[in-house]
């Protein structure tokens, strides 16, 4: 997307609805024809559909009305950037090595003299304060987020950090150090001079998007919390478990929520529940170090991110037949439960890309993305990949003297489709071939108010 050089290329994601954004334009485009920036390849970029942003044709059409015409702007309808780096606030900038590897991400606004600052030197400390989130209303505005914040120690911050920013609700996530004897500690006193300190991550969260309580069990889910100093394979006082929080009512709803964490536990839980005595940034290599460094140590398993808390997840399951059969139309129980075909181009799935996820027609539960959705002229909704792998079970099919994988829905055994190995090479090469007679489309409108809100960052 884009240009290749032996320069560093500097990306600013940014927004239509975001007040701060919107105000600062003008500033950009000054900056990228700046001739002290030449060093660095300066971009925009914005995601028609994605994170609350108008549709593509809308955006267009928006933004040719403006009057900049030095802005570089580049568009991702598809989301893949966003999703890539973990965008979940606007503006955020992101700076690449010339060969393309994170150097840095910064959420919030930069201007020329920091920008210069950090193509000297990438883990220079910038100072921004007074940082303010903004959310889209109903009415094509923004509103200032009244975010709060919760201190996460579990082991070895680089995964701790890099779980929580696949989050949707999560603004921000930064690694540091917390409640030890000393102020302003290096990562060598914490590892090697016995400063106290727990290696903790600071979660500034949207309340109205994800609560603490949520919060706490995706933690919960990460750790063992019957283990004392030890997480992983990592040993010592700072990689103890711990809960920070800056005010009574939230230490009593920690201490509510580990009291019924201990029922699942014969040994003790050992998690400090504590009131945030200091917390000091960890230096600059170690934030969004996965993402710098994707080989890298991490004793969490990031997949359990995109994947909806256990109390969370609905009973997806297949009705019996007398309620199927009134549940469904002629066409829908053919195709899912007597293995049927629909006729090519007779569909509207097949013409729609609106953003929205599409579920089992039987049991609601999500199947695709419409970010993964593309024309393969077909005449069946054709996806490049499923929601997650294991939504749906893959079956040998020798029907019609042909040799065809068909795919299925996990819980309710709904025959989809089947897939194919001639999809896009850049997206992975597989063709999932999809009767639009098995799914159901929900927008991405409604995904909250029936159930899908775990699913959002995955179409947003």
């Amino acid at each position: 997307m884009f240009e290749h050089s032996n320069k560093p290329t500097l990306i600013k994601f940014w927004a239509s609805w975001c007040p701060l954004c919107l105000s600062e334009l003008e500033q950009t485009q000054a900056l990228a024809t700046d001739p002290e920036l030449a060093r660095v390849n300066l971009w925009t970029l914005a995601s028609p559909g994605v994170l609350s942003e108008m549709p593509l044709a809308d955006f267009q059409r928006w933004y040719s009305s403006l009057d900049y015409p030095d802005l570089p702007l580049q568009l991702d309808p598809k989301g893949e950037w966003v999703r890539h780096f973990g965008v979940q606030v606007y503006p955020t900038w992101v700076l690449l090595s010339s060969d393309g590897k994170l150097l840095r991400q910064v959420r919030g606004s930069l201007n020329k003299e920091q920008i210069l600052t950090l193509l000297d030197n990438t883990q220079a400390p910038l100072v921004q304060t007074g940082r303010t989130f903004y959310q889209p209303d109903n009415k094509e505005q923004a509103s200032a987020i009244n975010s709060r914040k919760i201190y996460f120690a579990g082991g070895c911050f680089w995964g701790v950090e890099a779980y929580f920013k696949r989050l949707s609700g999560v603004l921000d996530a930064v690694s540091g150090y917390a409640n030890g004897r000393m102020d302003n500690p290096t990562y060598q006193d914490v590892t090697q001079r016995q400063s106290g300190h727990s290696e903790t991550v600071e979660i500034t969260y949207n309340p109205q998007q994800i609560s603490l309580n949520q919060l706490l069990q995706h933690f919960f889910r990460i750790i063992d919390p019957t283990t004392l100093n030890r997480q992983g394979n990592d040993r010592g006082s700072q990689y103890r478990s711990g809960i920070y929080s800056n005010s009574p009512d939230e230490r009593q709803q920690v201490a509510v929520a580990l009291q019924h964490l201990q029922k699942k536990y014969e040994r003790p839980i050992v998690v400090e529940n504590l009131p945030l005595e200091h917390f000091y940034p960890a230096e600059e290599y170690h934030q969004d170090y996965l993402l710098k460094n994707p080989e890298g140590y991490c004793h969490v398993d990031l997949s359990l991110a995109s994947q909806p808390l256990p109390d969370e997840q609905p009973a997806y399951s297949k009705p019996d037949e007398t309620t199927l059969r009134q549940k469904l139309t002629p066409l829908q129980y053919q195709v899912t439960q007597e293995q049927g075909t629909e006729r090519p181009y007779s569909h509207e799935y097949d013409r729609l890309f609106t953003p929205g996820i599409y579920v089992d027609i039987v049991s609601g539960e999500p199947l695709f993305s419409s970010s993964d959705k593309y024309d393969a002229g077909c005449g069946w909704p054709s996806f490049t990949r499923p929601l997650a792998g294991e939504l749906v079970t893959e079956h040998s099919d020798t029907s019609y003297n042909m040799r065809r994988v068909e795919v299925r829905s996990r819980h309710a055994g709904s025959h989809l489709g089947h897939v194919f190995p001639d999809g896009p090479a850049e997206e992975g090469g597989l063709r999932y071939c999809i009767n639009g007679a098995s799914l159901e489309f929900i927008p991405l409108e409604q995904m909250q108010e029936r159930g899908y809100a775990d699913w959002l960052k995955h179409v947003q």
